[in-house]
Parts: C-alpha cells; structure tokens; sequence
C-alpha cells in the first residue's frame, strides 16, 4: 500500500484551534489553558486518506512525537537519512521518535488512540517494546504554521525514560542514532523545525 493511501486521524482546522482562537506556534504545555482546550478537541478527529491530507491545510494531522530520555538524562537525537519517507526532512536531525496517527478499532478514549499510536512507533522505529513505554508521558502539542509541513500537522509531544541498552534504530536506511545531553546543544541549524522548538523551550 502507498503512503498516500495510509488512513490517519485528522482534526479540522477550525474545530483544533476553536476558528483561531486557540492557534500557537511553538511548543505548548499540557497544562497551559489553550492546551487543555486543544486536548479537548482531539475526540472529535476524523480518519482521511493521507494523499488527500497532505496539502488540505483546513485539517491537522495528528502525529505523536515522543523524546526518548536515557538513564543519564541524556536525550536521543536521530538524523533522517535519505532512506525515510518525507524528503522534505531528509538529513535533519530531530530528538521526536513518532508519525501519523491510525484509527484504534474498539479504543475507548482519544488517549488510547495516542497512547497505542506512540507505542507503535516507539516499538517500529527504536525497538523499544510496549512493555517497556509503559511510562509514556504527555506533555503537550507542537505546532509551526510557517512552513508547508507543519501547516497541516500538529505534534502530539510525549516523553519517556528508557533505559538506552533497550532502544537501536531499526531502519538503519532511514535513521541514525545518538545520545546527546541537550543542554550541550546550542545551536539548532541542524534540527528540523519541531525539535528546534521544544528543544529551545526545554533548556
């Protein structure tokens, strides 16, 4: 099956962001009130076909994005290698190990739906099993209307402490792993725009 024919959970525009009144750009806490608000609006998403999403800005996509802690609070920062799948964010590096949100057949709430879709990946991606991201915490969305990416997806942002012994790239063609503390980070030119802005508002 195409990518493009991959059925995702999508929130129109103006039900996520209450008609703009709750827009941001930026990172936003769980906590803050237009974060809970956003939160909110989440069990109200729809199932669209990727291709049809993917330049309809009147929708966000959902994508769960989950920064992945180490036993010495180091974070883990990957690079997208020419291998991935969106071209657009080849050879950036980026510390959110998630993707595009499905459909949870019998999920009894939305934080089902984005607990099993970050699990997925977690366990698609880096290895780490559903046993092991039982400490999966939400802490709050990404969002950045100001490129042709980010204007039709909206991060779901989650962190976790693994243990690093537990966690490989398992696409070795599309991501390469490292750790790195990150307040020894500073400067993000190399970090896609999503990282960029959470790392900033972490330090």
């Amino acid at each position: 099956m195409s990518k493009f024919d991959e059925m995702i959970t999508v929130v129109p525009r103006k039900v996520l962001f209450d008609n703009e009144n709750n827009q941001f750009n930026g990172f936003l806490d769980k906590n803050s009130n237009k974060g809970q608000d956003i939160f909110e609006t989440l069990s109200k998403y729809e199932i669209k076909r990727r291709g049809d999403m993917e330049e309809d800005p009147s929708y966000k996509q959902l994508i769960s994005y989950c920064i992945l802690e180490n036993e010495h609070d180091e974070i883990l920062v990957y690079e997208r290698l020419s291998g991935g799948g969106e071209s657009r964010l080849h050879g950036q590096s980026s510390i959110g190990v998630g993707g595009h949100m499905n459909d949870v057949k019998g999920a009894e709430s939305i934080n089902e739906v984005l607990r099993v879709n970050a699990q997925r990946e977690l366990d698609e991606e880096v290895g780490l099993p559903e046993h092991k991201s039982q400490n999966l915490a939400y802490i709050g969305f990404i969002n950045d209307d100001t490129n042709e990416v980010g204007e039709v997806h909206l991060g779901v942002v989650f962190k976790i402490k693994v243990d690093s012994n537990d966690v490989e790239a398992k696409e070795t063609d599309t991501l390469k792993i490292k750790w790195v503390n990150h307040n020894k980070i500073e400067q993000y030119d190399d970090f896609e725009t999503w990282s960029a802005l959470i790392l900033q508002a972490i330090q």
